[in-house]
């Protein structure tokens, strides 16, 4: 399982990467902020949560516009994005269910 973990590994660091992309920008903090209903102050906590990551590349996702500008400004493949996500806790619906 090496490989599995490997690719979380590179799915989080990914997934940083995105969220200080999120947060240097002055008009997709506020819009990530709202949506989460995290405050500012409480992202580095928030970070530490399982899914966190995994929404924030949701978020990437989310807007093609941001996407591809994320993709540009960090010389990342846009299906990279979604690929990380589903290396992530909680970035795909293969989770165990209650029947």
């Amino acid at each position: 399982m090496a490989n599995a973990a490997s690719m979380r590994e590179e799915a989080e660091t990914l997934a940083i990467r995105a969220l200080g992309f999120v947060a240097g920008d002055p008009e997709l903090l506020p819009r990530f902020l709202a949506i989460t209903g995290i405050e500012a102050q409480s992202i580095r906590k928030a970070a530490a949560e399982p899914g966190f990551l995994a929404g924030v590349l949701q978020f990437i996702l989310a807007h093609e516009p941001t996407l591809l500008r994320f993709a540009e400004e960090t010389g990342t493949p846009p299906a990279a994005v979604g690929k990380a996500l589903r290396a992530l806790p909680l970035g795909n619906d293969d989770h165990e269910r209650s029947t």
